[in-house]
């Protein structure tokens, strides 16, 4: 793909990975062009023949939504509004969730409900097509208002303030106005509204997390197949019949998934001395499957809300209708954030016991899967890290969703923290990803003492791992890796 039209038609989380992966120019349709200068005249003339007061127009804010703003001070409003609410803290959203949350920005204004300028929009999309991407800081949205504080740093630029990374290096937003033959951009009436008001700091969150999880899952399969034939374990419970006869698609999903990944192994096929297998591995379908039915929940609420209208007042210039209400409040992501958390802890907490199980000196298997277990620890230390990891992850699972706090003098007096849900889910992932690589890790190192092969697939994995990660005879330093093998399952599998 070299080129992306925004059409205001529905856009797959799979179209939005293709997109992103891509690199593609995004541009804006002559529908979509058409449908926001509808919406921003009809606005103008709204502001300059009437009197009504429409809130975050020729309102104040918040609690200050009944106090008048004169004509004259409509445009200064707005970027009072910015200046004000850019007031981030914490560590800095990483930049492939920033270009995300530029793109996400431009979807939701380009529909033509939102009064945003054509400029502003373009200019959003100049910055992502160029990876200008804005300093913006994980603390400070409540996921309720819109996410204020991180939009507020996504927008700074436009008008010249804040701090971009360009080429790689940080530099005042100025600067990257001036390279590039820029001017700031003149917020009109409700623009500063617009920019803030939205949740695309949890839906970038979010969609990435999605993607990620489905990566993951995929990947745990393929790994734990690994696991199952260096344990020495069994086919039976992968079954079709035993697992169709539940009725959990993702459990038949995942019994289909291991099948298909051992066909053709001699390992799986050989007499095996023991009747059933630990849960680890005898109940993969069940958990596996489980958190792939928690994935496609959650995959199907993000995708409504990257194709969504999320800013407040909502405009409908065709019915003469200013609509204040609440599609700025992220309770939809804050929950399945929370749950697609929980679903993907439990494929890392899963993993982690696989690893211990094979660890244990059992199954024809070293202790600690080294040749000479006393003189070396071998592999003992790896599933401490794992089990450290899997009991922080337990800890981030702790739902963010159910709490909230009053704001704005109590006109915003329930909010959803689906930013602090999205913040979360991000460590979470990155964990699965750190976990995923010890048991590859350990998976292949106890593969390596067995002479039967497996399946063609789990073969083509362990010879690609090998190029990068070597067996390990004697006591080393294993950080390096472990480091190893999570840069492998997070980009080479």
């Amino acid at each position: 793909m070299t080129a992306f039209e925004i059409n205001n038609d529905w856009i797959t989380l799979s179209e939005l990975e293709n997109i992103i992966s891509s690199n593609c120019t995004v541009t804006l349709s002559e529908k979509a062009k058409t449908e926001i200068n509808n919406c921003r005249a009809y606005l103008d003339e709204k502001v300059q023949h009437s009197d009504q007061l429409i809130y975050g127009i020729n309102t104040g804010f918040g609690s200050l939504c009944n106090t008048a703003i004169s004509r004259e001070d409509l445009e200064k409003l707005q970027s009072n509004l910015v200046l004000s609410h850019a007031c981030g803290a914490g560590e800095e959203v990483p930049q492939a969730i920033v270009k995300r949350m530029l793109l996400l920005k431009a979807f939701g204004l380009s529909h033509g409900n939102s009064g945003a300028q054509l400029e502003t929009i373009e200019r959003l999309l100049y910055m992502y097509n160029n990876s200008i991407l804005p300093v913006v800081y994980q603390q400070g949205s409540l996921g309720a208002s819109g996410d204020l504080a991180p939009l507020a740093h996504l927008s700074l630029p436009l008008l010249g303030e804040g701090e971009v990374y360009m080429n790689g290096e940080k530099v005042a937003s100025s600067v990257f106005l001036s390279k590039h033959n820029l001017a700031p951009i003149a917020l009109r009436s409700k623009e500063g509204l617009a920019l803030l008001n939205g949740t695309q700091f949890m839906s970038s969150y979010g969609s990435y997390a999605v993607a990620n999880s489905i990566k993951l899952w995929n990947q745990f399969n393929l790994i734990g197949a690994l696991s199952l034939e260096a344990y020495d374990g069994r086919l039976n419970p992968f079954q079709s019949n035993v697992n169709e006869i539940r009725n959990q698609l993702g459990q038949i999903e995942t019994a289909k998934t291991f099948y298909a990944n051992l066909a053709g192994s001699e390992m799986i096929t050989r007499h095996k001395d023991h009747v059933q297998d630990p849960y680890s591995f005898r109940c993969i379908p069940q958990v596996h499957g489980a958190s792939k039915d928690t994935i496609d929940h959650c995959a199907t609420i993000v995708e409504r809300e990257i194709n969504a209208v999320t800013d407040n007042p909502t405009v409908f210039y065709d019915e003469d209708d200013v609509v204040s209400a609440g599609n700025f409040h992220g309770q939809p992501l804050a929950l399945v954030m929370d749950f697609l958390a929980i679903a993907m802890a439990e494929m890392g907490s899963i993993s982690e016991r696989r690893v211990y199980k094979l660890i244990s000196g059992t199954r024809g298997l070293p202790a600690f899967l080294v040749a000479e277990p006393g003189l070396n620890s071998g592999f003992m230390i790896p599933q401490y890290t794992a089990a450290s990891i899997v009991s922080q992850n337990k800890q981030l699972c702790s739902p963010a969703s159910v709490d909230t706090i009053d704001s704005s003098n109590g006109q915003e007096d329930h909010v959803s923290m689906g930013a602090n849900a999205a913040t979360k889910l991000y460590r979470v992932i990155d964990n699965c990803y750190t976990i995923q690589g010890i048991e590859l890790l350990n998976a292949a190192q106890g593969m390596d003492f067995r002479t039967e092969k497996s399946s063609p697939s789990i073969e083509n994995l362990r010879s690609n791992y090998r190029k990068h990660v070597p067996f390990v005879k004697d006591d080393c330093y294993l950080h390096p890796l472990i480091q190893k093998s999570k840069w492998f399952v997070t980009t080479q599998i």
